[in-house]
């Protein structure tokens, strides 16, 4: 019988992990007030928690975060349902794998923000412009991770499937699917938090939207604090999308089911 684990053990890699987080804004908040780290340049750790409250009660940043979140989920919602049929259709055409795929891995490296002067043009300056680039940057990893993970299925869950006789499409979804849906959520995290950064980035860039305009208005007010817990909240909403996609994914995996 399998022991259960004690809490220690459980969470111990958090903990661990925040310790560390921790232990290094406590160094920084040192160097700081010692004036080892330049206070016009990083303000101390402490006062960019107490701008926390500020940002949320005066910068009225919660419905900034709606519309920044819309944004965010209307790019999520388009890269899953584009880039995870892609990959699919370039497992399956070898040759248009072979012909594209390199493509798709550099455009997975390539900095597509840069371009939003040409979807400015294009779009305008709207939301359009924000989705399309998160869009055009959380594709590549989705795509590419989609068709390694259908890739990686063992022969053998494959060869089961043929000797009960299953056509095409239920092979697909009742056995390579399912084996594949590790690789493909592992695609999706990093697809959707790229598209995430990205609708932030194009949002400070044009200083339309939600998040991002808010970073670049304290930035132009100097409010350094202000500035860094913004930016921490991006950061904590990252994290959270993170957080939850991995959940999600070990509660769809077959062995925890």
């Amino acid at each position: 019988m399998r022991r259960p684990e004690s809490a220690a053990l459980r969470f111990g890699p958090e903990l661990a992990g925040l310790a560390v987080l921790v232990a290094f804004f406590g160094i920084v908040e040192l160097m700081v007030r010692s004036a080892l780290l330049n206070p016009f340049l990083v303000p101390q750790p402490s006062a960019v928690v107490m701008a926390f409250g500020r940002i949320i009660t005066q910068e009225n940043v919660l419905h900034r975060f709606l519309i920044t979140g819309s944004e965010a989920g209307i790019a999520a919602v388009l890269v899953a349902c584009i880039g995870v049929p892609l990959g699919a259709l370039l497992y399956s055409a070898h040759l248009l794998r072979q012909a594209i795929g390199s493509w798709i891995a550099a455009l997975a490296a390539a900095p597509i923000v840069l371009a939003y002067p040409l979807f400015l043009v294009m779009f305008g300056r709207s939301a359009s412009t924000i989705i399309v680039i998160g869009v055009l940057s959380g594709l590549p990893p989705v795509i590419l991770m989609t068709t390694d993970g259908l890739q990686s299925v063992r022969p053998a869950l494959i060869n089961v499937g043929k000797s009960l006789r299953l056509g095409s499409w239920a092979l697909f979804w009742k056995i390579m699917f399912p084996a594949a849906l590790p690789g493909i959520f592992s695609g999706l995290r990093i697809g959707l938090i790229f598209a995430l950064i990205n609708v932030v980035g194009v949002e400070f860039l044009i200083n339309f939207g939600g998040l991002g305009p808010l970073i670049n208005e304290l930035a132009e007010r100097y409010d350094l604090p202000g500035t860094y817990a913004a930016i921490g909240f991006v950061i904590l909403v990252s994290i959270i999308v993170f957080v939850i996609l991995e959940s999600l994914q070990k509660w769809l995996s077959p062995g925890n089911r």
